[in-house]
């Protein structure tokens, strides 16, 4: 189901992701809050459409201003420990990794996802991207599904 927001207007494309940071010092006053500051904070969402004839409207943060586009949580590609990843179990992040030059480092680390959480794995990718894990760590590429 999309839920209405808004969004920058130089961000505001279909199909771009982005993960939602909750509330930025210049939001306080502005009088479209409650359109804008309604997505769950540290969530990747999808831009699924942009609303045709909304105007774009001043915004403290965004020098082009927003506009009302259509959004839903979508899922991360992450890796997790392969002990007990199948689709439907639920898994966390195995921990910080310091490799950022590691192919996998985005998947170890992705937005959207805290460390200390666990979420519904909705299906298994397979093997990671890297070859060797420099912490040493047995793990699968998997698809979380955030929005359980």
């Amino acid at each position: 189901m999309s839920i209405v927001t808004l969004i920058g207007t130089r961000l505001a494309e279909p199909g771009a992701e982005f993960v939602y940071e909750g509330e930025a010092e210049g939001c306080a006053g502005c009088p479209y809050r409650s359109q804008c500051l309604n997505l769950e904070s540290d969530t990747r969402y999808r831009i699924t459409g942009i609303r045709e004839n909304a105007q774009t409207l001043e915004c403290a943060i965004h020098d082009g201003g927003v506009r009302a586009v259509e959004v839903e949580p979508v899922s991360v590609t992450a890796n997790v420990p392969s002990k007990g990843a199948y689709a439907g179990s639920r898994a966390s992040l195995a921990g910080p990794c310091p490799y950022v030059e590691c192919p996998s480092h985005e998947h170890c680390v992705p937005d959207g996802v805290s460390m200390d959480d666990d979420h519904r794995i909705g299906a298994v990718l397979g093997d990671p991207p890297h070859e060797v894990c420099h912490l040493d760590r047995g793990l699968s590429l998997v698809e979380l599904d955030l929005e359980n």
